[in-house]
């Protein structure tokens, strides 16, 4: 049974990575391909049907995803744009929760308030990841980046304890909102303050006694699993622990990281977050068939595609008014909000509430509730609770993923903030870097610059990037794009070179006359001599 279950998983996690593949030659982003491959996948005769324990998804899906999510947050543009997100963090989940609580009451024959508020915890924040993966590659405000994915690291943590607490409220048959309200305070702040201790440990290990890649990596992805298990056994938010760790730990990252480590962190996580978050897509669509085998017990298939065609019209609807609130409201009430912000225009707030696509923690959340009461009876409507949120998250990442880049496109959405082109950042940076670097050789390596003439070529090589970073400013027209030409053949050159000496290497190899240790040294200079180029 365990060979049967892991060959199983191994099948899938090759399955995803073709269909990513496939999904970057068709040019479809991969989440949505993923959701529609698992959903084909489903319907292969001989794939069995595949059935999570709910207990096990908050478990082992979450605490990464979010740690993840928190890691990668830049803080410069979370504390910039922190009103719109924490209003559209919090308030889009509550205002969204609260709508699919009292409409579904209304559609769904025998569904109490406590469950619908169950369901809009489960389909009310909106998916980073799948919004990231359809907006790369085009030329959109940052304004909306930034929003987006600041959204999506306070979203979940109010989404997951919306969840939280309509489930005890269905698990113990009452609930008593100032109660609620008071325990809601202390579950945020005691993880809050869990996920901050715990961070601060990490930090002084990873500071003072982990100095390599092999030990920070692993304590790393140790890391979101420490802080979410124990939050959650002292009976507190995991959820909100994992965050405010992986915000702390990002912060601090610079104290404890050297190139070595950041390097190799950084690609270990990227391949973590893009296996967990492509499984789960993929297990979207596998989920169908279980699901649709719970649901004929109770309900037609017709009923459950009609409630949830409804629900997945309602929050896109609720969810573009609500953006254009957040929005509008706060200009209108505060005169400094107006004179430190420029209007976003009717066409952004459209943008960022049609990128509002659900999708990993929806899952998460739906395929954590628990099949039975405390009681042992069946839990209610649960199967219809995982349709509607399977149709919920088909509906708005195929259709509105798919749609999204087509109204980029026909709105012409154009930059409101001002905003420095990235390529004008980077030679500004390298120009001061440069300049600094020439004056600290002046000042400490005068005299073996005179007596050594290879250290003396250190200077000139500044002295050169600072002289071409000169002639590009005073450059116009044709003249700057024949030095963009310039720059990007050198670019090509030096990358054809580097390939070269790879070949050369790799033949030096084959007379096994050096040892395998100082050919691999080399080839790391190269793949880091490429890695800087590309980037």
């Amino acid at each position: 049974m365990i060979h049967h279950n892991l060959l199983l998983i191994i099948s899938l996690f090759f399955a995803m990575a073709i269909l990513f593949v496939l999904s970057q030659r068709i040019k479809i982003s991969y989440p949505i391909f993923l959701v529609i491959g698992g959903l084909a996948i489903s319907f292969i005769p001989t794939v069995p049907n595949i059935s999570i324990d709910p207990e096990l998804v908050f478990l082992i899906f979450l605490p990464p995803l979010l740690f993840e999510a928190a890691w990668h947050t830049s803080w410069n543009r979370f504390l910039k744009w922190k009103r719109s997100i924490f209003l559209m963090g919090f308030g889009l989940v509550f205002f969204t929760s609260m709508g699919i609580a009292y409409f579904s009451v209304n559609i769904i024959p025998g569904f109490t308030l406590a469950l619908g508020f169950l369901l809009g915890g489960i389909i009310s924040p909106p998916d980073a990841v799948a919004a990231s993966s359809v907006l790369k590659g085009l030329n959109i405000p940052k304004r909306v980046v930034a929003i987006l994915e600041g959204e999506s690291l306070v979203n979940d943590a109010a989404s997951l304890t919306v969840f939280r607490f309509a489930l005890a409220a269905i698990l113990t048959g009452q609930f008593v909102f100032r109660e609620a309200a008071v325990n809601f305070m202390v579950l945020a702040v005691m993880g809050v303050f869990v996920g901050l201790v715990i961070a601060h440990i990490l930090y002084l290990v990873l500071k003072y006694w982990a100095k390599s890649s092999s030990i920070t990596t692993p304590i790393t992805l140790i890391a979101p699993y420490l802080m979410y298990i124990i939050a959650e056994e002292m009976e507190w938010s995991g959820v909100l622990a994992v965050v405010s760790g992986g915000l702390f730990l990002s912060f601090r990252s610079k104290d404890y990281l050297n190139y070595q480590t950041r390097m190799q962190v950084k690609e270990v996580w990227e391949t973590v977050g893009f296996l967990l978050n492509g499984f789960v897509f993929i297990l979207i669509g596998l989920e169908l068939p279980v699901i649709m085998n719970g649901l004929v017990n109770d309900y037609t298939p017709g009923d459950g595609i009609k409630y949830g065609l409804i629900i997945a019209a309602m929050i896109i609807v609720l969810r573009i008014v609500l953006v254009y609130l957040v929005e509008y409201v706060p200009r209108w009430l505060s005169p400094s909000i107006r004179l430190k912000e420029r209007s976003a225009g009717p066409k952004l707030p459209f943008i960022i509430g049609w990128a509002g696509m659900r999708g990993v923690v929806s899952l998460a959340s739906a395929l954590a509730i628990p099949l039975t009461l405390q009681d042992g009876s069946e839990f209610p409507h649960r199967n219809l609770i995982l349709f509607i949120t399977f149709v919920v998250i088909l509906v708005t990442l195929v259709f509105q993923g798919l749609t999204l880049p087509f109204f980029i496109k026909l709105l012409k959405v154009d930059e409101v903030d001002e905003y420095v082109p990235a390529e004008v950042q980077l030679e500004d940076i390298r120009y001061r870097m440069a300049a600094r670097s020439v004056s600290y050789l002046d000042e400490h390596y005068g005299d073996e610059m005179k007596q050594y003439e290879s250290i003396s070529r250190i200077k000139e090589q500044y002295q050169r990037s600072m002289a071409a970073t000169d002639r590009m400013r005073n450059k116009e027209g044709e003249e700057k794009e024949l030095v963009g030409r310039s720059r990007k053949l050198y670019k090509n050159i030096m990358l054809d070179l580097i390939a070269q000496r790879r070949l050369f290497l790799n033949e030096l190899e084959e007379e096994k006359k050096y040892d395998d240790y100082v050919i691999h040294d080399l080839e790391n200079n190269l793949d880091l001599e490429e890695a800087r180029l590309n980037k």
